[in-house]
């Protein structure tokens, strides 16, 4: 399975297990495994680059003093041999929780002075939180075990070339975040988030050869190496990225450490401390050595998501070169404290991104003096206003605010944008898509006003507003108000000024507004019968579709050069960026087509086309040919275990089934379809069998359940053979007799029923020695009238004969499509695993890039029909004037008045009907 595909199993795994245990704490313990078995494995690595073999790995003792030496000085950490997450899952029944605790206290002693900043302490919270897993050591060990067994599925080997561990980890943290209500706060940035303010902060590092970064709240570490990651995109060596990270809270100042190294991000890149960033800030020196190493923390980009509005002691700050330039924050509110704070650090031409209450941008007092200094020292460089409910576990409104230090020539405008309409709901939050981002990103990078989205504000109009930031003030993203034109509703027609607003499409689609509408300068009356037709058929409509063709001509043949000649090849990390380059180059020469409407295209793709492509890299092109067994999980008592899915066995790792069968089984797939096309119709025939039936028919029905919904399958056949001997004497008598006999009457009364039924010809079947009749026989019998009845059309009996053997065709049909579907799967499970490169090559661009190029040209088809709609919700809106509206009330009141003339009833009710007569008659004469 994939990235995708293993992360959500683990999460799904892993939030059964925990139980009744908090998300929050559990999240501590099974990433601290994770950590634990990373770093097992990179030890083993280690080890056998050295060329040791698996047979050595019992030299792994502290004992050895060579050994330990090694490890300590290139890994800075050591476990022993029995303290291997691999030798953990090898004791089997012998493993007990007991092992994980003496070998995580090993492992705090073991740490080379070198690495003590980052591995000191790290598994503290793991230890301390076992006794949390169950009330005894069998409960705990139990608990631990499904723990590592589950982890164990993650691949950590180093073979992909992808972040396939460092994706689970994020996964599990967001997921653990989503589930942890307002605590999500102290340690998780939403992922969309996090890449926001790295595409920003990259953009403005690209191509330096070192750059620092730094975040003094990190929590998860995951803005850190969001950022790092998009600026290594950028141009920057990932070796040449230094880290800097601060966090107050233990548990997660180690959840930061793990998921920095764990990256892959070398030791001596990171810097990490555990204290409270205002309180104390990043320190000056080391204390070993205060001063020899006196040096104070500037850095080329900061990052943060600290707590909001926190309650912090501002006292004797006044001196703090800090906030010494701006002002204190007020005791009851931090942020812009945080924000002095990450602005401090900066280099002169650096740059940093913080996440803040919506609140700083117009709450006064201190902050109002804070934010004067800010604009007046020409920091701010944009502020970009977030959607609500963006976060796990607040709903309030959020902004990020990007700053830098002042720059020559810099006239402080500020850019505002207004980003809080682009998301879609995610459960119940809302989420930022990778359109919304790249639309926020673009238009910070080009500084340029957008219509309802972003404005570039003048450093004089902020002081005319008396340094108020708050967005709507500067940029109005509202919708419009909906307007009645109060001429065109008494009179009719379309009020000019209302075509007017469609201009867009009108100076792209020359000539179609004169088509469509008679105007005489205040109102315009349409002059087609369809809207849609006769936009179909303009000569601008055509026009502007070839145009569109034409603009992604040739855009298939690109995407098989970018993605199909060498899928190998592909530099995963940046070819979504370079082929959405092309579409927006392409559809440059196209007017309405929205180009992140594209993106969100090409970006809803990519998501399966990235996950084949590291499949792919990682395990070789023979990937294509791989089938997996298609495993689900089924209860069984008390347990869940995974078993092999019996309907849908199998699965391609890259190919799918049902690509393949349309592709290369077409025929074979096409009479299966056929199958279970005719027991579709076969289901809609028996409702329409059963709308035949008359009340009559139905009253008492046996044959029917449901409340006369369904046929009862197992009495149709009596219901019907009752309605035939209705038909025929002799069928009547042998079904009475056969009841006889099924109910083993006595032997006179079965003798007594045959002489007295003439109208059975008994003597055209063979008879037993006492001259009755076996059930054998009597059936042989009935089965000879039945085919001689004869049916009258549209009766009952036809109704009911036609709903049998469309049952019995069903119940055939049912096992041949069974039989025939699984000899389908099998067919193509072998030919995924004999395909050639070449049809494997064809089968990737058939799921690749078919259905990209195949949604990239439906939108500007999309586009003509929103102008359809906009148009004709126009003409129906002024379609009925007010006046012909007060003749329809009056004509309904007339009808009214009448209808209340032929009512009848006592004295009292016919008074008060002629007064309303009265009233609606009053009205006639107004």
């Amino acid at each position: 399975m994939n990235k995708q595909q293993l992360a959500a199993k683990i999460w799904a795994s892993a939030n059964k297990m925990r139980s009744k245990i908090e998300a929050n704490e559990y999240k501590d313990y099974i990433l601290g495994f994770i950590f634990y078995k990373y770093l097992s494995e990179q030890e083993e690595k280690y080890f056998y680059s050295q060329g040791a073999t698996e047979e050595d790995l019992p030299a792994l003792t502290e004992e050895d003093a060579e050994v330990l030496g090694m490890m300590r000085n290139n890994l800075g950490y050591f476990i022993g041999c029995k303290d291997l997450f691999s030798t953990w899952l090898k004791l089997g029944h012998d493993f007990s929780v007991d092992n994980v605790l003496t070998a995580l206290s090993a492992f705090d002693r073991l740490v080379d002075d070198s690495h003590s900043k980052v591995f000191d302490g790290i598994f503290n919270t793991l230890q301390t939180g076992i006794s949390k897993l169950g009330n005894s050591t069998a409960s705990q060990t139990k608990a631990v075990s499904d723990l590592i067994h589950l982890i164990d599925e993650i691949p950590m080997d180093g073979k992909q070339d992808y972040d396939v561990l460092g994706y689970i980890y994020e996964y599990l943290i967001s997921q653990f975040a989503s589930n942890a209500g307002k605590k999500a706060g102290e340690f998780y940035t939403p992922h969309e988030v996090s890449l926001l303010m790295s595409e920003i902060v990259a953009d403005h590092l690209s191509h330096r050869n070192h750059i620092e970064i730094y975040d003094p709240t990190s929590g998860s570490g995951s803005l850190l190496i969001n950022i790092g990651k998009t600026v290594a995109k950028h141009g920057v060596p990932a070796e040449s990225i230094k880290y800097y990270a601060q966090e107050l809270v233990q548990a997660t100042y180690n959840l930061t450490r793990m998921n920095l190294i764990m990256r892959g991000i070398r030791v001596d890149n990171i810097e990490t401390r555990n204290d409270d960033t205002l309180a104390r800030d990043w320190p000056w020196f080391d204390e070993k050595d205060p001063d020899g190493t006196y040096e104070p923390l500037f850095v080329d980009a900061v990052v943060s998501n600290p707590p909001y509005s926190q309650n912090w002691d501002p006292d004797g700050k006044e001196t703090d070169p800090r906030f010494s330039s701006y002002g204190i924050a007020p005791k009851s509110k931090a942020d812009y404290a945080f924000l002095l704070h990450c602005l401090f650090h900066l280099k002169p031409d650096g740059v940093m991104t913080i996440i803040l209450p919506h609140g700083v941008l117009f709450r006064g007092d201190q902050e109002g003096v804070i934010r004067r200094n800010l604009v007046e020292h020409r920091n701010i460089e944009a502020i970009i206003g977030l959607p609500a409910n963006i976060f796990y576990g607040t709903g309030i409104p959020t902004i990020i605010m990007v700053l830098r230090k002042p720059q020559t020539g810099d006239d402080g405008s500020i850019l505002i944008v207004d980003a809080s309409k682009g998301f879609e709901k995610d459960g119940k939050n809302n989420k930022l898509r990778s359109s919304d981002i790249k639309r926020v990103v673009d238009v910070v990078r080009a500084r340029k006003d957008a219509e309802k989205f972003a404005r570039v504000v003048s450093i004089d109009e902020v002081r005319a507003n008396d340094y108020n930031l708050n967005i709507p003030r500067y940029v109005d993203s509202s919708e419009d108000p909906e307007t009645w034109d109060i001429y065109a509703t008494m009179f009719g027609g379309v009020p000019t000024a209302e075509l007017d607003k469609l201009h867009a499409y009108w100076e792209v689609l020359p000539g179609l507004r004169e088509c469509l509408f008679n105007e005489n300068g205040r109102t315009a009356t349409l002059t087609v019968d369809d809207v849609t037709e006769a936009v179909a058929s303009h000569e601008s409509i055509r026009e502007y579709q070839r145009r569109c063709v034409e603009a992604l001509d040739g855009f298939d043949a690109y995407l098989y050069e970018e993605l199909i000649d060498e899928p190998s090849t592909v530099h995963i990390a940046s070819e979504e960026d370079r082929i959405a380059d092309d579409v927006f180059e392409r559809l440059s020469i196209v007017s309405l087509v929205d180009k992140y409407v594209a993106y969100q295209v090409l970006d809803d793709q990519w998501e399966g086309i990235a996950a084949d492509l590291e499949t792919i890299q990682s395990e070789g092109f023979g990937a294509v040919r791989q089938v997996d067994q298609n495993m689900v999980t089924k209860k069984k008592g008390d347990t869940e275990v995974e078993e092999q899915d019996k309907n849908d066995p199998w699965k391609g790792r890259v190919l799918p089934f049902g690509l393949v069968q349309e592709c290369l089984l077409a025929d074979e797939l096409a009479a299966v379809n056929a199958m279970g096309d005719r027991l579709s119709q076969i289901a809609n025939s028996y409702g329409e069998l059963i709308s035949e039936l008359s009340d009559e028919d139905l009253e008492g029905a046996s044959f029917m359940k449901d409340g006369g919904e369904e046929f009862d399958f197992k009495a149709l056949p009596v219901a019907l053979e009752e309605e035939l001997g209705s038909l025929d004497a002799e069928l009547a008598g042998l079904l009475v007799y056969r009841k006889l006999v099924d109910e083993k009457s006595p032997m006179q009364e079965q003798l007594d029923f045959i002489a007295a039924h003439s109208e059975v010809a008994w003597n055209a079947m063979k008879s037993a020695r006492d001259g009755s009749y076996t059930k054998r026989v009597i059936a042989a019998r009935i089965n000879e009238v039945r085919a001689r009845v004869s049916v009258p059309e549209g009766s009952f009996a036809e109704t009911l004969e036609k709903a049998l053997a469309l049952y019995v065709e069903e119940a055939r049909l049912k096992k041949e499509e069974k039989a025939a579907r699984m000899e389908l799967v099998k067919r193509t499970k072998a030919v995924i695993e004999g395909v050639t490169d070449e049809q494997a090559l064809d089968l990737l661009h058939r799921k690749w890039v078919t259905p990209l190029v195949e949604r990239l040209q439906q939108l500007p088809g999309e586009v003509v029909d929103g102008l359809v709609k906009r148009v004709q919700a126009l003409c129906d809106k002024y379609a009925t004037t007010l006046p012909n509206l007060d003749h329809q009330i009056r004509d309904t009141e007339r009808e009214l008045c009448d209808m209340l003339g032929d009512l009848t009833g006592n004295d009292n009710d016919m008074a008060g009907i002629h007064e309303l007569q009265r009233l609606l008659m009053g009205d006639f004469d107004a």
